[in-house]
């Protein structure tokens, strides 16, 4: 059944605001096809975007489809729930009227304002994985079909994800193709005026919004057109730190060449991480330290020159510090190691869990990717494993049942983090909690070791409530 089979049905409330026939995104009214063929691949609502567009949909949108499709999506969500709950959500019609009188479309993913709706009425959270967003019905999914210039479709999915993965790159060269003019490449200095936040260029008759951005090249740094605020603010970052680099060329080699206390550190570390590796993520990190930090990033020639002066002062103090951290580090997880390959074959579940520990804190790149404020934490993290050990014998089912207790929080937070890379979506409050798992670590296990600020499983629980409520 088209669209306007559906207009010309009888039933009451079809209207054009129900089952619009397009969808203003981006700065553009998108198509929207109806087709009522259980089934079949095409089932349900599509929407037809250019490739210049494919990273500016937004997901949250998309996820409560048209009006007249969005109470079906929202009681199949109510019906799939294990049923401990919803026999407390009954009726679900009624349930179902309560959230959509109350909820505005698009503040937050259907099934996020959904889940904290429900969670609210129940007086408990529903876990962030209570529906397998997999086993939604096909055509309560919206369908995005993708188009080159011509109007030839490259790609169609129900999964933005998996579309993004598959042409996000092309979506990005094909959206800084549309004013060439503003490109430049082979930049070494700040010469190029002022870097504005937005841009606004025609397209095809249409008017899109770029982000400006500086991007890393080999030789320097490059001025695009990106398609999203994010990737704009994240290239910028790097790419100014890259100039800055090449600016201060003179002030880095010192820490280039032979970093003091480098060596040792890398000899401990080497089993795990290849020293030329460490020794570019160590500089990578002092680099983003020292030259922004949590500065603002420069966007103008003048802030350029200025933050180049504070980096300079701020380098020594910064690179010396870092160093000694990385010292400190290396030390702990030397003497964790040799005491995990020293474990007999009967504590070889305690050695497992001891190595993906170690390892989810010191991996290849974890100076950069860890945050600055966490990272002076990671001897402590270290230290506390060491100390588990070594109390293991005084209580050996005392430690299984913390051990459990902190897997189970930790796999809470692995399946959110999981479902949050693959939605490409960052949450601040959920990286707050891995680092507070961190902590929970040092109280069961090496409470002498002490944490900044109280921690308990029950805190920790209250964090995740309020982090499914969010």
């Amino acid at each position: 059944m088209t669209r306007e089979a559906l207009m010309r049905h009888a039933a009451a409330g079809i209207t054009e605001v129900q089952y619009p026939d397009e969808l203003e995104m981006a700065g553009r009214r998108l198509k929207l096809d109806y087709r009522f063929s259980p089934g079949h691949p095409l089932d349900g609502l599509t929407l037809t975007a250019p490739l210049s567009l494919l990273n500016q949909l937004d997901p949250t949108r998309l996820s409560w489809l048209v009006p007249g499709m969005i109470r079906e999506k929202v009681t199949w969500y109510v019906k799939s729930l294990p049923k401990v709950w919803r026999n407390r959500l009954m009726p679900a019609t009624e349930i179902v009227t309560a959230f959509l009188e109350s909820a505005p479309a698009g503040t937050m993913e259907l099934s996020d304002a959904l889940r904290g709706f429900l969670s609210t009425r129940l007086g408990e959270p529903l876990p962030a994985d209570v529906w397998n967003e997999a086993e939604v019905p096909p055509h309560l999914q919206l369908n995005v079909r993708i188009v080159d210039a011509a109007g030839e479709e490259l790609s169609s999915a129900r999964d933005l994800a998996r579309l993004r993965a598959q042409l996000g790159d092309a979506a990005q060269l094909t959206f800084s193709a549309a004013d060439p003019e503003f490109e430049k490449s082979g930049i070494v200095r700040w010469d190029f005026g002022d870097l504005p936040e937005t841009l606004t260029i025609a397209r095809d008759g249409h008017r899109l919004t770029g982000y400006p951005a500086l991007v890393e090249q080999t030789d320097g740094v490059a001025l695009r057109l990106l398609d999203t605020p994010a990737a704009a603010d994240a290239a910028t970052r790097g790419a100014v730190v890259r100039l800055m680099r090449l600016q201060l060329k003179d002030a880095l080699r010192r820490w280039e060449k032979d970093p003091p206390g480098f060596l040792p550190a890398a000899l401990q570390l080497k089993p795990s991480i290849a020293s030329d590796a460490l020794l570019e993520d160590v500089l990578a990190a002092i680099c983003d330290r020292a030259f922004i930090g949590d500065d603002a990033l420069p966007r103008t020639e003048r802030a350029f020159a200025e933050q180049i002066k504070r980096a300079r002062t701020r380098l020594p103090a910064v690179a010396e510090g870092s160093l000694r951290l990385l010292a400190s580090i290396a030390a702990e997880h030397h003497a964790l190691s040799q005491k995990i390959s020293g474990l007999p074959p009967a504590l070889s579940r305690l050695g497992a869990e001891l190595r993906a520990q170690r390892d989810a804190l010191v991996y290849r790149g974890f100076f950069c990717a860890t945050p600055w404020a966490q990272l002076a934490h990671i001897p402590r993290y270290l230290k506390a494993l060491e100390r588990r050990l070594a109390k293991y014998a005084e209580n050996p089912s005392r430690d299984v049942k913390h051990s459990q207790a902190v897997a189970e929080l930790w796999d809470r937070y692995r399946r959110r983090s999981d479902a949050n890379r693959a939605r490409q979506r960052h949450e601040p409050a959920l990286e707050s909690f891995r680092w507070q798992i961190e902590e929970l670590r040092v109280s069961l296990f090496a409470q002498e070791l002490k944490t900044p600020l109280p921690v308990s499983y029950k805190r920790l629980e209250k964090a995740w409530t309020d982090l499914s409520r969010a």
